[in-house]
């Protein structure tokens, strides 16, 4: 199963992101470790301040667009795989 990946508000690393329950378009961040924090502790994971955090995940919940003829709207986002 492939998760969406949203930038870590905190350290701007590209996370993997499970969506909440009960709460469409949002997600929590997997834990992760901030760039080059395991050299600075002789390799220990460190994680970042955000994991964990509540994010909006990307193209949730978006409405898609109808043409006049029927037809939907060239440019509608391709569908996420979770």
């Amino acid at each position: 199963m492939q998760f969406p990946r949203v930038h870590c508000p905190e350290c701007r690393r590209p996370t993997a992101t499970r969506p909440i329950a009960e709460r469409p378009g949002k997600g929590r961040l997997w834990r992760h470790d901030r760039p080059g924090e395991r050299v600075k502790y002789q390799g220990a994971l460190v994680s970042c301040r955000s994991s964990g955090a509540d994010v909006d995940l990307p193209n949730m919940g978006h409405q898609l667009e109808i043409g006049e003829d029927g037809d939907e709207v060239t440019g509608a986002p391709e569908p996420m795989l979770f």
